[in-house]
């Protein structure tokens, strides 16, 4: 836990964040949008435009999700792809969440409603809106809130699923550290950092010939198009099967060490707003585009921070009174003299227990925002009132501050995160081609 807390958020905390945002982002475009009539929707629920092992999909289903993304695609003014392209690549989204929700029903994973709740609360207080204004804004936006927390559990699903099967199972070893700094520091543009966008065409697992020519001929007619001008951002919402397609494909800033393995080479030597011809990797055919780059590197000083806390967590045992209540006492022995170290070591749940609570030096960033916050404002020696994070309540007390040179920690730390990304993207997409490969998939969006 200790590690999770100093490190960063966890990719569920993230996922959720963006997930978030960008569905609040949705609701503020989506009140123009036509609502279904109650006999259209009865009739469109009735056609069934693809099976995905033992459930359906339904048109009604896809038109909702087609509402939504054309919302998105507008705010970002992007034109969308012809209607028919749209509907394919939406219809193939769909599966492939359908296909990891039920591999996490299977599997045991869960998301309860009290988590979801606190999703929400995230997302409101992310948004400066109160509950009651948040609310208000869906019903405004015509969003049923039933159907809000519902999408939003299936995002946090999503987000666990990737955490379990790919996130905490990759691993970054000091020999692994060395060696991308060594490498970094001989290669063209190390100091440098560039914002791209891709195209993704997916190869089957153990995919034939047949296959592999049909998913390069589709790669191919999207750098045709590109070629001829179309925007590469409405050619990745037509044709990439990447997740982020409908966000134009988007990988926002990456240090060299943080691109995928096939782009390494090729992103350097583009020049700004050029794209790659097709680039071949085993999860199948990609396209390049370089928007920007920029410069890094120079001296890193930070004003640091030695504090120690308290943690009881939230969990399926202990509810969110029983919690609070137990470090409101906890609070209370403090203030009557008792020592903070023992209390620690009796308390608190997490690694730094042993220690008396002590984290050691903190950076900024180096903690969840509600915790650095609460931190920030205390005086040394300061103890702070309860806290609640993702992680559960906190006691935190300040004990130094100092200014520190971290050039060669953060150098290091970016190397860390550079390859763990680079592992993590490419883990995932194998692993979801292999998941999507095992899925029976039944289409029927030409049945008429």
């Amino acid at each position: 836990m200790q590690d999770k807390l100093i490190r960063a958020t966890g990719a569920i905390a993230l996922a959720l964040t963006l997930c978030g945002l960008a569905t609040l982002a949705l609701a503020q475009v989506t009140a123009q949008a036509p609502a279904a009539t109650p006999s259209s929707k009865v009739e469109t629920l009735d056609r069934i435009v693809a099976i995905v092992n033992d459930e359906v999909i339904t048109k009604y289903q896809m038109d909702d999700q087609k509402r939504l993304v054309m919302a998105q695609l507008k705010r970002q003014g992007t034109e969308p792809p012809a209607p028919d392209v749209l509907e394919k690549q939406l219809l193939e989204r769909l599966i492939n969440e359908r296909a990891q929700l039920q591999w996490a029903k299977d599997s045991g994973v869960r998301i309860d409603d009290a988590q979801v709740e606190r999703a929400i609360g995230r997302i409101a207080e992310d948004n400066k809106l109160t509950n009651a204004q948040f609310l208000a804004m869906l019903k405004q936006d015509n969003i049923p809130y039933a159907k809000f927390r519902e999408d939003l559990r299936g995002e946090m699903i999503l987000a666990r699923v990737r955490e379990r099967e790919v996130e905490n199972k990759i691993a970054v070893s000091e020999a692994e550290i060395d060696n991308y700094l060594a490498t970094q520091a001989t290669q063209i543009g190390n100091q440098k950092e560039y914002r791209i966008s891709h195209i993704l065409v997916l190869l089957p697992e153990q995919a034939s010939a047949e296959q592999i020519n049909a998913r390069r001929s589709r790669a191919e007619d999207a750098l045709k198009q590109l070629k001829e001008g179309k925007d590469f951002a409405q050619v990745a919402a037509g044709y990439s099967d990447a997740s982020d397609a409908l966000q134009g494909g988007s990988l926002g800033w990456r240090a060299h060490g943080r691109l995928p393995t096939v782009f390494g080479e090729v992103v350097p030597n583009l020049k700004i707003g050029e794209t790659s011809e097709i680039l071949k990797s085993p999860n199948g055919f990609h396209i390049v585009k370089l928007l920007e780059e920029r410069s890094t590197g120079g001296k890193t000083v930070v004003d640091q921070t030695r504090a120690r806390h308290i943690l009881i967590k939230v969990n399926e045992i202990v509810s969110e009174a029983d919690a609070k209540a137990r470090i409101d006492r906890i609070k209370e022995r403090i203030d009557r003299g008792a020592k903070f170290d023992e209390l620690a070591k009796l308390n608190s749940e997490d690694l730094s227990a042993s220690k008396g609570g002590d984290l050691g030096w903190l950076s900024p960033g180096a903690t969840v925002p509600e915790f650095e916050l609460a931190m920030g404002k205390l005086p040394i020696d300061g103890l702070s009132e309860p806290v609640r994070t993702p992680f559960g309540w906190h006691l935190i007390q300040v004990l130094e501050r100092r200014k520190e040179d971290i050039t060669l920690e953060k150098s290091r730390e970016a190397a860390r995160a550079a390859i763990r990304a680079r592992k993590s993207e490419e883990s995932y997409q194998d692993w979801l081609r292999q998941l999507r490969d095992r899925a029976y998939v039944e289409y029927r969006l030409e049945d008429r």
